[in-house]
């Protein structure tokens, strides 16, 4: 076998020599084909392996090998390699982190402690004991085990697609899969300092410490930061991104400072900053993209370059150790599935769907194991057994997730995406001011991706006074150009609109018809003029004569600001018959904006027992207060929340502001609090 593999890998190089110039007598090191090459296997191989049923991570990893110094020797694994390797290995940390969110933890706490657990001691155990019976080292046995316990989420998507992502069982494996990362992590760097002979009292007293510090200041520090710069420099689309990089790798720096893993300081960074930015937003979509595009793959190619296949087949021991790690690897994440749901009560389906969604090791592994191998901890022995187990594990994890995924049955209180879709097939965004337009749009935007609708951005040029001048359609050019560019940034389907008419409000009103609305989103400035008190506003006028629900926003910041969604609500709005949609709407912004949501229950009612309220789908707790609505909405509201209100419907009342007096009183004595009013039309 190691005759035949030497054979196919002289033969390889062969060709390579045949076609290379003759003036390379070693790797290809001329920049220009060696990113060539790098980008087109980026390309070929994740397309070739997901053709044939296979993660496109085994494609990136299966192409280093046979580029590398071990395959074919195209490439070497140089400086610059290692230097764009580690830049995607932070990445895929700080992707991991930006995937999990610390209120998967909160939500089904419990359950999420005993699983996180379960799925760290177990691996731990097993994975120690059969390195050292394999003969390793204790403090390598460690290391190798903390591999096992940790895991990555390679069939999330599935579960995505398949709508079960709020069932018990994932969001079990969503809060326990941050508790056995991060411990994982911090073995990793336990292991990495007794190995270099500085595991001391002094470390520990040092390290204890700072950790908890560096901790705190990343989860609270970086959020803080974060909504104030985007608050200040928000309208800037190249600076938040590069905002978002630069915190990375300053965290990351900061973990070195303190003598711990950087990729413990890229996992906590992506912890901290997801809460700034919404799932379905230009800025994660740019993040992802990047990520998952450029950095990433590039990490897994200079993994693949580590493998040497030969020393599989020359050296039996090689094999031995890969069916041990392989075989290990899946009990040990089995057995907590199976034990966590027999506690819990869950169904064989539900067990399968979490030990599906935790067996797969791809980022924590192979970040611990490649710090493992550069500090000389491991051999490359190790490294071909790790990858080996990674290959099965990855192979193993989307097939078991698709096959019991699809008999496990969604919580029968997950909302449903029927009334949002009505609500937001099509969404029409009239733009007129550039300061405004990226919270306009970034809040239809949330709403049309959720439902796969299509945002129409509208600008309407007024003809009342006089001719139209070329120098307005060329701003309406511009300003609708902006709005197509923020849409097509965030992957959604987009047709601008750009017209003539004879007043605002009638281009709104029949643009919406014409183009099929069935959503009117509109900017607010927060008060009324005299003016519009004695004529009616645009926005008074459109609500009037609308057809369609309107929702009319003032933000004060930017929406990726807000911690906290507050619904207020009266009893006329819990008798309505779109209650429901209101909740619903209210639901899909906080999950989005990855923010607490509390509904407020105003009621004018003597009664001390709270009324009885109409059977709707929702997770969220009501609470119940009475007195006057104003003020007691007022004195809950903080700058960094967004207050969800309903319209008074006044229609047959011309001398009547449609959006109520209310939403106006609290817009003026809460300037720096956003501000959402939802109509719906009789």
């Amino acid at each position: 076998m190691q005759t035949s593999w030497l054979c196919t890998q002289n033969t390889g190089r062969s060709l390579v020599e045949f076609f290379r110039p003759s003036v390379l007598a070693g790797p290809i090191t001329d920049p220009v084909p060696v990113f060539l090459i790098i980008m087109a296997i980026m390309l070929v191989a994740p397309l070739l392996f997901e053709r044939i049923k296979l993660p496109g991570i085994v494609g990136l990893i299966l192409a280093g090998l046979a580029v590398g110094p071990y395959g074919f020797g195209l490439l070497e694994r140089d400086s610059t390699i290692v230097l764009l390797g580690t830049v995607g290995l932070l990445f895929l940390m700080f992707m991991a982190g930006l995937e999990t969110s610390l209120d998967d933890l909160k939500y089904n706490a419990d359950k999420a402690v005993i699983f996180g657990l379960a799925t760290f001691g177990i691996p731990m155990l097993l994975g120690t004991g059969s390195m050292l019976l394999l003969g390793y080292g204790l403090l390598a046995s460690i290391l190798v085990a903390s591999c096992f316990a940790s895991h990555t989420l390679v069939a999330l998507p599935i579960v995505m697609r398949l709508g079960v992502m709020r069932t018990q069982a994932v969001t079990t494996v969503l809060g326990g899969t941050l508790i056995t990362n991060v411990l994982a992590l911090l073995v990793l760097a336990v292991v990495v300092r007794a190995h270099q002979g500085s595991l001391t009292l002094g470390f520990w007293l040092f390290l204890i410490p700072a950790l908890t510090i560096y901790t705190f200041a990343t989860l609270w520090g970086v959020p803080k930061v974060g909504r104030w710069f985007f608050r200040r420099f928000g309208h800037d689309e190249s600076a938040e991104f590069t905002f978002v990089v630069a915190t990375l790798f300053i965290v990351s720096y900061v973990a070195e400072l303190i003598e711990v893993e950087p990729i413990i300081g890229a996992f906590l960074a992506g912890i901290a900053i997801t809460q700034l930015i919404p799932q379905l937003s230009p800025l994660m979509n740019r993040i992802q993209f990047i990520g998952n595009t450029l950095f990433i793959p590039f990490f897994l190619i200079s993994v693949g370059m580590l493998i040497n296949p030969a020393i599989l087949i020359s050296e039996p021991r090689s094999l031995l150790v890969a069916g041990v790690m392989t075989f290990v690897a899946i009990l040990a994440k089995f057995l907590p599935a199976w034990g966590s749901g027999k506690v819990f009560g869950l169904q064989f389906p539900s067990v399968m769907l979490m030990f599906g969604l935790s067996v797969a090791q791809a980022a924590s592994t192979l970040a611990a194991i490649t710090v493992a191998f550069e500090i000389d901890l491991v051999d490359q022995l190790t490294v071909n057994g790790t990858i080996a187990m990674i290959l099965v594990t990855c192979i193993a994890s989307p097939w078991v997730t698709t096959r019991w995924g699809s008999g496990v049955k969604p919580d029968v209180t997950t909302p449903t995406t029927e009334t949002t879709q009505k609500l937001a097939d099509r969404i029409l965004v009239p733009v007129a001011n550039p300061s405004t337009e990226d919270h306009l749009l970034n809040l239809a935007l949330i709403l049309a991706k959720k439902s796969d609708g299509t945002l129409l951005p509208l600008h309407i040029l007024s003809d009342s006074s006089g001719p139209i001048t070329g120098e307005k359609k060329i701003q309406q050019q511009q300003l609708l150009a902006t709005a197509e560019t923020i849409a097509h940034a965030a992957v959604t389907s987009v047709e601008t609109i750009g017209r003539v008419d004879d007043s605002i409000e009638k281009g709104i009103l029949r643009a919406a018809q014409e183009r099929d609305a069935n959503l009117i989103v509109c900017g607010w400035k927060g008060y009324s003029s005299y003016r519009d008190n004695f004529f009616g506003s645009v926005i008074d006028n459109v609500i009037r004569q609308a057809t369609v629900p309107v929702l009319v926003a003032r933000f004060a910041q930017p929406i990726r600001n807000t911690e906290r969604i507050i619904l207020a609500l009266t009893d006329l709005d819990f008798a309505s018959s779109k209650f429901q949609k209101t909740i619903t709407l209210a639901e899909t912004l906080a999950d989005e904006l990855k923010a607490t949501l509390q509904v407020l229950h105003v009621t004018r009612s003597s009664r001390r027992k709270a009324p009885k309220v109409p059977p709707v789908q929702t997770e969220a707790t009501i609470e119940y207060v009475r007195g006057n609505f104003v003020s007691r909405v007022a004195k809950m509201i903080q700058p960094n929340d967004l207050l969800i209100l309903t319209s008074g419907n006044h229609p047959d009342i011309l001398s009547m502001r449609m959006l109520g007096t209310e939403p106006e009183v609290i817009a003026r004595t809460h300037r720096e609090t956003s501000i959402v009013v939802l109509h719906f039309p009789r």
